[in-house]
């Protein structure tokens, strides 16, 4: 899969180190999948979650952090809408439309 934008995560894990791996470890992942469907997501990350609109929520470090991408199957593209702390996460109003 193609991710957009990694600079999204760096920036991120440069103010919360603790997040630096996992958040590699999610990249690295993603970007060797070849997802055609949901199922096949889940089948690489059990925690995710779909949300409605494209949109999928994945756990990050023992559900520390949670990230929010627009998963395009057909282009095999993966654009990450948010990255936060679970507080943060629970603050979002409209997360389908993120």
């Amino acid at each position: 899969m193609r991710i957009i934008a990694k600079k999204t995560l760096v920036l991120f894990y440069q103010s919360n180190k603790d997040a630096e791996t996992a958040l590699e470890d999610w990249y690295e992942k993603t970007e060797k999948a070849e997802w055609d469907n949901f199922a096949q997501i889940k089948q690489t990350f059990n925690s995710a979650d779909f949300v409605g609109n494209n949109r999928v929520v994945f756990n990050i470090k023992g559900n520390n952090y949670r990230l929010i991408a627009l998963v395009l199957f057909k282009v095999k593209m993966v654009y990450i809408r948010f990255i936060g702390t679970h507080d943060d996460y629970d603050k979002l109003d409209d997360i389908k439309n993120i």
